[in-house]
């Protein structure tokens, strides 16, 4: 980063010592942590841009500088470069290349808003140009894939958020759990449900032209090569603007190719929550079994015999034989949100409401001073990009780390391995792989495909 950058964020260090860093936060527009002009605002850059990307831009323009966005698809890069620059009044550059951003000296974050199967390889490639990387969740497609990118995190010694907002952003409920369970209010934990919703099939979605303005072959990246298909119905409401039906734009996650579907979408959400309230953000399960599910086409040895439907779960039941007998039970059905269940009572928590009698009780005997400091390890910031940056000018990692987000995905990861291949797994979370089955240990990595390699 420039000169003038590093300055500043040491001295703002050195100032802050005595509060200690992780628990600032100051809400100004004008100026982000430590930054004492808007001339020394952090300067970020966008790579994917519809819908989620969009979402954290907007949310971080109080904090930074947008100089450059990037997107394959020509018309909303246009849309989104023509918002920016009536949100911060200035233009930034537009590239459909997203290495062309990665090239800038002047950029010092990326903000990584892709389809999942493109995550590691811009976040890899980010980090060994010197950016610090805001990556949308789930952070990666496979376990190898994360294993990856804590070994170039540690290499590189840049700061690496994961976008889990439920930790800040709309995660006041979700700390308030965990520090119930850390309090013991309902005594030793017997079993947690993680419910996150399933999904429907889809009907047979045939090849159409690809849509003017999008770089289809680009968009596949590292994904196998594969025609475009769409069907003509339009989606209404978040999302809208593309097909309802198709195997690209929103419609990605319903594919293992480029996603995995809800246990890799609201399971990233719930489950990290439920790993945290457990203490089992460094570890992992011991054995994942689908009790029931529902494939929405035949698979053989693991994968889809065909390619013009949606492949990911719809329905599901999956045990989890987590650390300590605790039981972690992840469905499609119920209510979405998070229940836990211990010795002494049960609560239920989700982004809309926490209730149950241990939380009636807090009325009457609330929580110790600072314990939902405590879970936060400071301040609780009320913006995912204020804790981002916070965690840059420190220089250190944020609440949501890649570690502890990649040992919660490892399970969601599993649970889709072991739904394909109708089989309970053993798991080692010292070594990081399925006990005795090479076939499910083939499925921790996927390789991409010839001239979108990760460039190490």
């Amino acid at each position: 980063m420039p000169t003038s950058r590093q300055i500043t964020r040491r001295n703002f260090l050195q100032g802050a010592a005595f509060a200690g860093a992780a628990s600032i936060f100051c809400p100004s527009a004008e100026r982000a942590f430590g930054y004492k002009s808007p001339n020394d605002r952090p300067v970020f850059a966008t790579i994917g841009l519809r819908n989620q990307g969009w979402a954290i831009t907007s949310k971080s323009f109080k904090f930074a500088d947008f100089a450059a966005l990037a997107d394959v698809d020509a018309n909303v890069l246009a849309d989104n470069v023509a918002k920016t620059e009536k949100k911060q009044g200035k233009k930034p550059d537009a590239y459909k290349d997203y290495r062309k951003v990665l090239d800038r000296k002047d950029v010092d974050a990326v903000m990584i808003a892709t389809p999942d199967h493109w995550h590691t390889k811009i976040a890899v490639e980010a980090m060994l140009a010197g950016k610090d990387v805001y990556c949308e969740k789930p952070l990666t497609l496979t376990i190898d894939e994360g294993k990856l990118i804590e070994k170039v995190v540690k290499q590189t010694g840049r700061v690496f958020q994961v976008g889990t907002m439920q930790r800040s952003e709309s995660g006041q409920r979700f700390l308030q759990a965990v520090a119930l369970v850390n309090d013991g209010r309902i005594g030793k934990v017997k079993k947690v449900t993680c419910g996150i919703n399933g999904m429907s099939a889809s009907p047979v979605i045939t090849k159409a032209p690809v849509p003017e303005g999008l770089d289809y072959e680009f968009w596949l990246g590292p994904a196998p090569k594969v025609d475009y298909r769409a069907l003509p119905e339009m989606r209404k409401g978040y999302g809208g603007g593309v097909p309802l039906y198709s195997n690209c734009h929103y419609s990605f996650r319903n594919w293992h190719e480029y996603s995995g579907g809800k246990l890799t979408d609201w399971g990233a959400h719930h489950v990290d929550i439920a790993c945290w309230a457990l203490g089992a953000s460094d570890t992992g399960p011991s054995k994942v079994t689908p009790l029931e599910f529902s494939l929405p086409v035949e698979y053989k040895d693991g994968h889809p015999v065909v390619q013009d439907q949606y492949n990911a779960a719809t329905k599901f039941k999956i045990q989890v034989d987590m650390p300590d007998d605790v039981e972690m039970i992840i469905t499609s059905e119920g209510d979405n949100g998070i229940l836990f269940e211990g010795t002494k009572g049960r609560f239920f928590v989700n982004r809309g409401k926490i209730v149950g009698a241990p939380v009636e009780a807090l009325k009457d005997n609330p929580l110790p001073d600072g314990a939902i400091e405590a879970v936060y390890g400071g301040k609780v910031s009320a913006n995912h990009t204020a804790n981002f940056i916070e965690g840059m000018n420190a220089r250190k990692q944020p609440i949501s780390d890649v570690w502890s987000h990649n040992r919660m995905l490892e399970i969601c990861h599993l649970s889709n391995i072991a739904m394909r291949l109708d089989r309970g797994l053993k798991w080692d979370p010292v070594k990081r792989e399925v006990i005795g089955d090479a076939q499910a240990n083939s499925f921790l990595s996927r390789e991409n495909r010839k001239g979108y390699e990760i460039n190490m």
